[in-house]
C-alpha cells in the first residue's frame, strides 16, 4: 500500500502556509459513511432513472416522488460523519480552512462540526414549502408520506418538497454567489472527493486558479481538472484527510511557547506561518 505520508505532509504544509484555504467536497467524501455516490460504478444513477428526480416529475407526481425520495434518502438521518468529515471540521477549527463548499445533501459536514458550510444542492434533512419557502425538519414530511399523505406546510398549506435541488431547478443564488466569492478570495483551493463532473461547481476551482490560488485535488479516480491541479492525490479521502489533519496539528503545536522553550519545534520545510 502506498505511503501517503509525504503527500499528506505536503498538503498540511500548504494549508498551514495559506491565508485563505477553501474546500470543495463531493459525493466521494461521504461514501465511507455508507452513502453511494451518483456516477460511480455503484452510483445511484446506475440503478435509478435520473429523470425521476426532475422537478417536472415532482410536480406531476408529488406523492410518488416523495416515496422515491424516502426510499433512497430517508435513512440519511441515521448516517454518521466519517473520518474525512471530522478531519475537515478539525482543520476549520484550527483556522486552516475558512469554509467548506459542498455538493452533498447529507448534512454530514455540519454533523462533524464544520461551521461555515455552503450547500450548493440543498440539504436532505429538511423539507421546504413550495409556496412560502418555510423550512422544516424532514421527519414529519416523511411520516406523512409513509401514511399515504402529501406533506403540506402547517402555516400556508403549500406542498412541501425535499430541500434539495432537483434536475431542472436553479441552484440557490445566495449559496452560489458565496461559493464563487470564496473561490475568488482563496489562495489555496482543495477539492476533496469530487470528480468535478457537475457544473457550475466544477468552475469554482477554475475561478480560484485564475486568481492564482493553488489547487489540490484529493480523489479516487480522475477528475475533469487534474491537468490544472498543482497537486493531485489519488487516495481514499477518509484515509488521507485525517493524516493531513494530524500533521497540521503537529505543525501548529510547534508554534506554542512551551514547545519552543523545550526545543520541540517542528523541523519540516515550512516557509509560511507554521514555521514561526
Amino acid at each position: 500500500m502506498e505511503d501517503l505520508r509525504p503527500l499528506a505532509k505536503r498538503v498540511a504544509e500548504e494549508l498551514v502556509s495559506s491565508e485563505f484555504a477553501v474546500v470543495l467536497t463531493g459525493a466521494g467524501v461521504s461514501t465511507a459513511s455508507g452513502i453511494p455516490d451518483f456516477r460511480g460504478p455503484q452510483g445511484l444513477w446506475r440503478v435509478v432513472d435520473p429523470s425521476l428526480f426532475e422537478i417536472t416529475y415532482f410536480y406531476r407526481n408529488p406523492l410518488e416522488s416523495w416515496r422515491l425520495f424516502a426510499a433512497r434518502f430517508g435513512s440519511l438521518r441515521e448516517v454518521k460523519p466519517n473520518p474525512a468529515h471530522l478531519a475537515i471540521a478539525r482543520l476549520e477549527q484550527m483556522g486552516l480552512i475558512k469554509a467548506v463548499i459542498t455538493q452533498n445533501i447529507d448534512g454530514l459536514h455540519q454533523a462533524a462540526g464544520s461551521r461555515r458550510v455552503i450547500e450548493l444542492h440543498g440539504n436532505a434533512r429538511y423539507a421546504v414549502c413550495t409556496e412560502c419557502g418555510r423550512k422544516y425538519p424532514i421527519e414529519d414530511a416523511l411520516k406523512a408520506v409513509s401514511e399515504g399523505r402529501l406533506p403540506t406546510c402547517p402555516v400556508c398549506g403549500g406542498l412541501l418538497k425535499p430541500d434539495v435541488i432537483y434536475f431542472g431547478e436553479p441552484l440557490p443564488p445566495d449559496a452560489l454567489q458565496e461559493a464563487f466569492t470564496l473561490a475568488e478570495g482563496s489562495d489555496l483551493f482543495m477539492v476533496v472527493g469530487s470528480s468535478l463532473a457537475v457544473s457550475p461547481a466544477n468552475q469554482l476551482p477554475v475561478v480560484a486558479k485564475s486568481r492564482r490560488a493553488k489547487l489540490i485535488i484529493v480523489n479516487v479516480g480522475e477528475t475533469m481538472l487534474d491537468d490544472i491541479a498543482d497537486l493531485k492525490v489519488e487516495a481514499p479521502v477518509e484515509r488521507f484527510m485525517p493524516m493531513v489533519c494530524a500533521i497540521a496539528e503537529d505543525m501548529l503545536s510547534s508554534r506554542s511557547e512551551c514547545r519552543s522553550s523545550a526545543g520541540l519545534t517542528y523541523s519540516g520545510p515550512l516557509g509560511g506561518r507554521g514555521a514561526r
